[in-house]
């Protein structure tokens, strides 16, 4: 029998209106996870006040998102690669809105808990499912650009978040604000009317069964390496997000006696800096190459967090926080085209959900890692220490990574 992934197809060869809406759906579906996880922080507070949660129970919230949006990424990423992208990801919308809206009606913290668990489910399978589906929908040259556009999906999601939520918040309450997330559920009806299957899919619909394309990440010792370092690629960028972000406004209020605003204003830029990370790194990419994009990043992201971590003056840590946020967040620009040339159509949704969220599982533990190195040494020295996981980040790109730049997909 033909291996599904030496039969390669023709690649679209012009940007057309299915692009664009394809585009447009999967960038608003990330910039839902953004938007959501960022106002539950903002509502932490207000929430456990109502409810009497201890404080373990409200970070618990948080976690147990990140749990079902982990195991919802493996789930969807399947079954978008056995019904089709547009439906599941109709379908992880709809969940995520529906219980992100439900959860204006807990009464305390365990019926809480159970819907933002299965919202995470939902928020978790909508990442891999749009780089999927934006990367087979736009011709080869411009691939790893609309990757990074999805990508800027959940950076103008956390945005709107830190706009909207100071405003709303204090008008409408908390419940007020988890009853807005049920106008994804709007959306969901929308991307299903405006936005069908992409011709590479619906001309290959596979006849397997429901675990096959999770046996194509590892059906030989090639595809098992490539799998491997893809894995700690998702890791490495999880982590080294997560460690940094969680834990930036503490380091800035410890070592400077930052307050809340500069904190924010501070934190603030670093993340306009990863947005225009984001934005270059898919030009970057498409013109010199995946490996090469990857390589500049991962160098300059170790540079960049060491750096940091000896900066004092309050000006070039505004500056030096930008740089930092461009190379280290940067990179999520490039896994949608990179797992898309590297993986059949019959995988394609799973190798980008479960690859990811196997890696933000991993990079969920950042933010402990870098508290116990904080509280053993100090800040500084955490987030230094950081910089040794981009040198990783290297070696594993060397090796392992080819290059697929331009490539059809198969």
């Amino acid at each position: 029998m033909m291996d599904i992934a030496d039969r390669a197809v023709a690649p679209p060869a012009r940007v057309d209106a299915y692009a664009r809406r394809a585009l447009w759906a999967s960038m608003l579906g990330y910039a839902m996870d953004g938007f959501d996880l960022l106002i539950l922080g903002f509502m932490l507070k207000a929430i456990s006040a109502e409810l009497g949660l201890s404080g373990a129970e409200a970070g618990s919230l948080v976690t147990w998102t990140l749990g079902g949006a982990v195991v919802g990424g493996v789930l969807f990423g399947i079954l978008s690669d056995h019904v089709g992208r547009i439906r599941v990801l109709t379908w992880t919308i709809l969940i995520f809105a529906l219980f992100t809206g439900l959860c204006a009606l807990a009464t305390g913290y365990r019926d809480l808990l159970v819907y933002r668990t299965v919202a995470g489910l939902g928020l978790g399978g909508e990442f891999g499912i749009g780089m999927a589906l934006a990367a087979e929908s736009w011709p080869p040259h411009l691939r790893a650009r609309v990757s990074s556009y999805v990508g800027l999906g959940w950076q103008a999601g956390v945005l709107l978040a830190a706009l909207a939520t100071p405003l709303l918040l204090p008008v409408i309450g908390w419940r007020g604000m988890f009853a807005v997330g049920l106008l994804p559920a709007l959306v969901s009806f929308l991307v299903r009317r405006a936005v069908g299957e992409p011709a590479i899919v619906t001309a290959r619909r596979p006849r397997l069964g429901w675990l096959a394309s999770v046996r194509l990440l590892v059906k030989d010792w090639a595809t098992t390496k490539l799998s491997f370092a893809l894995f700690v690629l998702c890791a490495v960028q999880n982590f080294g997000y997560f460690g940094l972000m969680i834990w930036l406004p503490s380091y800035l209020s410890t070592r400077f006696g930052y307050g809340l605003t500069q904190s924010a204003v501070w934190t603030g830029v670093t993340i306009l800096g990863m947005a225009l990370g984001i934005l270059l790194f898919g030009e970057l990419a498409d013109r010199v190459g995946r490996r090469p994009a990857f390589l500049t990043y991962q160098a300059g992201a170790v540079v960049m967090v060491l750096v940091y971590s000896q900066l004092t003056d309050p000006t070039a840590l505004l500056i030096g926080g930008a740089v930092m946020g461009l190379f280290v967040n940067g990179m999520l620009g490039g896994y949608g085209a990179l797992m898309s040339e590297l993986y059949p159509t019959e995988a394609r949704a799973t190798a980008q959900n479960v690859l990811f969220n196997l890696g933000r599982a991993v990079g969920g533990f950042g933010p402990i890692v870098v508290g116990s190195l904080a509280a053993a040494y100090s800040f500084s020295a955490a987030i230094a220490l950081l910089a040794t996981i981009y040198v990783l980040d290297m070696i594993v790109t060397a090796l392992l990574i080819p290059e697929r730049k331009g490539a059809a997909l198969s």
